[in-house]
């Protein structure tokens, strides 16, 4: 089986990405391809973020890698907070705080439209290849649900009635924004594989 490590620590989008794939590829976090080192995320895109992860995995390993860079775009708020989206209330990256932040900035706002973006950056023999997965949905303005994480129980995808954290894992990958860029992925690997 083919191995690719995801240049995350995130233990739920690495069951997330384990579920979308179903064993197609053996993913390592980078905990468990032993990789101790702190990956700065400086960039102002998500697509110059998620390249900064995995070539900073790739120069370490020389192995093929991936990482994603994700973020919530509210229209309201010019696309906030977008690539802050994990250090929205503070680098301490806490979930609790930077929901509670965005649903104070969009408080009173009658427009309510967001979606969730994915870019990921795959490093395959040395070259980068980009895919992007957007869910559109909208913010509600109290949390509902206990399932997902990060922005989940505020966040409604259109042509539904229930927040991420309200659905399993399967039902949301009916929507989900990991779940299409994923997609993309995998298409382009099976390609590259019976190539």
């Amino acid at each position: 089986m083919n191995t690719l490590i995801f240049a995350t620590n995130n233990t739920h989008k690495v069951d997330e990405v384990r579920h979308i794939l179903k064993g197609l590829w053996n993913i390592l976090s980078l905990k468990e391809a032993g990789i101790d080192i702190n990956i700065p995320e400086p960039h102002d895109t998500l697509e110059a973020n998620a390249r900064e992860k995995s070539m900073t995995i790739y120069h370490h390993t020389k192995k093929n890698c991936f990482s994603e860079d994700t973020g919530l775009e509210a229209e309201a708020l010019g696309g906030d907070p977008g690539v802050k989206s994990a250090r929205y209330a503070g680098n301490d990256k806490n979930p609790a705080e930077n929901t509670a932040k965005l649903l104070r900035e969009l408080e009173g706002q009658y427009n309510r439209k967001a979606r969730f973006r994915t870019v990921i950056s795959l490093i395959h023999d040395g070259q980068e290849f980009q895919f992007e997965g957007i869910c559109q949905g909208t913010i509600i303005e109290e949390k509902r649900g206990n399932a997902g994480f990060g922005y989940d129980p505020v966040f409604v995808p259109d042509g539904d009635t229930r927040t991420f954290a309200e659905m399993n894992t399967a039902v949301k990958n009916l929507y989900s924004h990991r779940k299409k860029a994923m997609d993309r992925l995998i298409l382009f690997l099976a390609t590259k594989n019976n190539g």
